[in-house]
């Protein structure tokens, strides 16, 4: 096995957004990395991040202007969810996670994570990060979470989706597939992963999170080269898409600026109520149902 590779810090100045998110938006893409002498990383990581702990990513979320967020286990902290849980610890319920878990985990260690703020389950589809999972592990974390009421987040590129597709389509919990899908905007939106990926999102349980753009872009920032992809999904499925900064962008060729990202979603996105639905209500559906109603 390789050794892990060290990974890029986040931009530490991130500029102040000219677009000024509704009440209660939420950054629902999210990561806390350590700190190490705190929270140690998987030794079987592929890469070893920048410490970026809750203090820091709950600076930046007053700064950006966003009052709830999820936090979604990396990779490169395994199944091991402490980080993520006391995060949420110190959150005021503001914040929600979503795990990574064993195939075997018991219902006692789901309630309680459950108790703590969790609301999904994580899997990694994604290759340079060991994805192609054992799919009957899959299956048996979506039963034992089904019950709690909790969503599967796929960490899956579009260009896997057709391969995956008879697996998706039995799927009985919603989905959320991160990034988009990260097509390659060079490609163009009629590019094959694309077009499976809105085929996907035909399926009332397919979600996805119109995030990543420095995932998708192949011109580089402002990462504009992104907006077809996005617009296309506003178009289509507008009631189950999600977006989120991604700090502390693990794994990306290109940093980030987390406030040009803000004000990129405005671009993308300009209407009001529409990034009221994103950013408020689409994620209180998943993630704070109880104060619906």
């Amino acid at each position: 096995m390789n050794p892990p590779k060290a990974i890029l810090a986040p931009d530490p100045h991130p500029v102040k957004p000219h677009f000024k998110p509704p009440p209660n938006a939420c950054d629902a893409h999210c990561h806390v990395f350590g700190p190490a002498a705190q929270f140690p990383y998987a030794p079987n990581r592929s890469y070893t991040p920048q410490d970026a702990g809750r203090e820091q990513l709950a600076v930046l979320h007053q700064y950006l202007g966003f009052e709830r967020a999820v936090i979604v286990q990396a990779s490169c902290h395994g199944t091991d969810n402490s980080a993520m849980l006391d995060a949420l610890l110190h959150s005021n319920s503001r914040w929600r996670g979503v795990a990574m878990v064993e195939p075997h985990v018991s219902e006692k260690e789901l309630e309680a994570l459950h108790s703590q703020g969790v609301r999904g389950a994580r899997i990694n589809f994604v290759a340079h990060l060991g994805g192609a999972p054992d799919l009957s592990a899959v299956r048996a974390v979506i039963e034992r979470i089904s019950p709690f009421g909790w969503h599967i987040q796929l960490h899956m590129d579009a260009v896997d989706i057709a391969h995956y597709r008879e697996f998706l389509n039995q799927l009985t919990v919603p989905f959320i597939i991160d990034h988009m899908g990260r097509p390659q905007a060079a490609l163009g939106i009629e590019q094959p992963a694309f077009q499976q990926m809105l085929d996907l999102m035909r399926n009332p349980l397919a979600w996805t999170k119109i995030s990543g753009p420095e995932r998708v872009s192949t011109m580089g920032k402002p990462f504009v080269d992104a907006e077809p992809f996005v617009r296309k999904l506003l178009e289509l499925a507008p009631e189950r898409l999600l977006w989120g900064t991604d700090f502390p962008h693990p794994n990306v060729k290109i940093m980030p600026n987390d406030g040009e990202l803000v004000n990129l979603f405005a671009r993308f996105c300009e209407d009001a109520s529409l990034q009221k639905k994103i950013l408020v209500d689409n994620p209180t559906k998943l993630y704070w149902p109880e104060t619906i109603g």
